[in-house]
């Protein structure tokens, strides 16, 4: 066993959009519904978990070897919802670490060394970062099954109590088997497209190096960073407080139902002779320069109700983990888009994306075999560098005629 591939359908009732992957299977209620995987590129096996199934004992000894390579599209939510399913079973998560003579602690999470990312993989050729778009993309033979969206609101996420579902407030396998067999279906189809991804960029393989920058941010997100949660929740409890008074003071002048409506607040405007089309910062500090006295003190209310944000302060409140650190905070730059927008110049940056798009349309856009190499490589795309330039991107070697056979 050299290699798996793996894709896994989990439940939690966290909100994994808004407070992210490590905090999403920290639930009390996490679960592994589904995991799907293949080894060496042999067909794809699903494990129902939910269903009282386990996954095979190579396997597990598979995930903490990091001889092992595991891949999976946006691999760190593969490895930290794992961690946590083998956790629970009583496994070590890195042997290594935890047997050392030197070790104080065990380790929290799967090593991310014996990891890659199909997603890093895509973003760093410059294809779109969901599974669906690059399989798209590339014209994949096996595409992302259309109803999986349905399918992980209907299972993955918790229900609203009604009547109807007798007042349950999560589907299980056994309330609609038939939805749960295509649930199996598009799990093991999720693994077919990661893999056929991987075969089709296999000529444009991602350098070490970028690979370890993978790993170390792998580390850091793991670390993640310790946070003063009484500070966070004071700053956020003054910023309500704040806005309250703020908004009390608002209404008394003008007896608007919201004040932080700007259909209501330019109507008001209007109706004591103050005509504007926007509430922009600029557009209101030239409003100040020369309106009424009453008007002004308003305008100046709600320009201190505009600057009383703490997104960020509530963004850290979710994020955090039971240990008081806030886990996934980082912002890797493999998208060969957000690192070229700030390290190379306009006419470098045409270049590459000229070279993405004779790689995307002219090789794998046509079906058509071109019979030379790749016209732009992104080789030659920064052959012209200047002397602050980043390192050149990786180059095929191989003629573009053998990709995607």
């Amino acid at each position: 066993m050299k290699n798996i591939s793996i894709d896994i359908e989990t439940f939690s009732s966290v909100d994994l959009t808004r407070c992210g992957v490590y905090k999403y299977a920290e639930s009390p209620d996490f679960q592994i519904l589904l995991f799907g995987y293949s080894v060496d590129g042999g067909e794809v096996q699903v494990i129902d978990l939910a269903s009282g199934e386990s996954i095979p004992k190579d396997v597990l000894a598979a995930l903490t070897d990091d001889e092992v390579i595991k891949w999976a599209f946006n691999a760190n939510f593969e490895r930290v919802c794992l961690s946590r399913h083998l956790a629970d079973l009583g496994l070590s998560l890195d042997p290594i670490h935890d047997n050392h003579p030197l070790s104080t602690n065990c380790a929290c999470f799967l090593n991310p060394a014996g990891w890659r990312c199909t997603m890093v993989w895509s973003a760093y050729l410059g294809l779109p970062l969901s599974l669906a778009g690059a399989g798209a993309v590339l014209g994949l033979d096996k595409q992302k099954m259309a109803e999986g969206k349905d399918l992980i609101r209907y299972f993955c996420q918790p229900c609203a109590p009604s009547k109807t579902n007798g007042g349950r407030t999560r589907n299980l396998p056994s309330h609609d088997r038939q939805k749960w067999e295509i649930f199996k279906a598009y799990n093991i189809r999720d693994v077919e497209t990661e893999m056929a991804i991987q075969h089709r960029l296999r000529n444009y393989p991602v350098p070490e190096l970028v690979w370890d920058q993978y790993h170390q941010d792998q580390e850091i997100n793991d670390r993640g960073i310790a946070l003063d949660m009484e500070l966070v929740e004071n700053a956020i409890q003054m910023d309500t407080q704040s806005r309250n008074e703020l908004t009390a003071a608002i209404q008394h002048l003008t007896a608007l139902e919201n004040p932080n409506s700007v259909q209501q607040m330019k109507a008001w405007l209007a109706d004591n002779g103050l005509e504007t089309e926007t509430l922009g910062k600029k557009v209101v500090a030239e409003l100040l320069q020369d309106c009424p006295p009453e008007l002004r003190e308003v305008l100046l209310l709600r320009q201190q109700l505009a600057k009383s944000s703490v997104k960020k302060y509530i963004a850290m409140k979710n994020a955090v983990c039971a240990d008081g650190r806030a886990r996934g905070i980082t912002f890797p730059r493999y998208s060969v888009r957000d690192y070229f927008a700030i390290s190379i110049n306009e006419d470098h940056r045409l270049k590459i994306k000229r070279a993405i798009s004779n790689l995307v349309n002219g090789v794998w856009g046509s079906g058509k075999k071109p019979m030379c190499r790749l016209p732009i490589s992104i080789e030659n795309a920064l052959s012209n560098e200047t002397p602050n330039s980043p390192t050149k991107l990786h180059s095929p070697t191989k003629p573009v005629s053998n990709v995607g056979e």
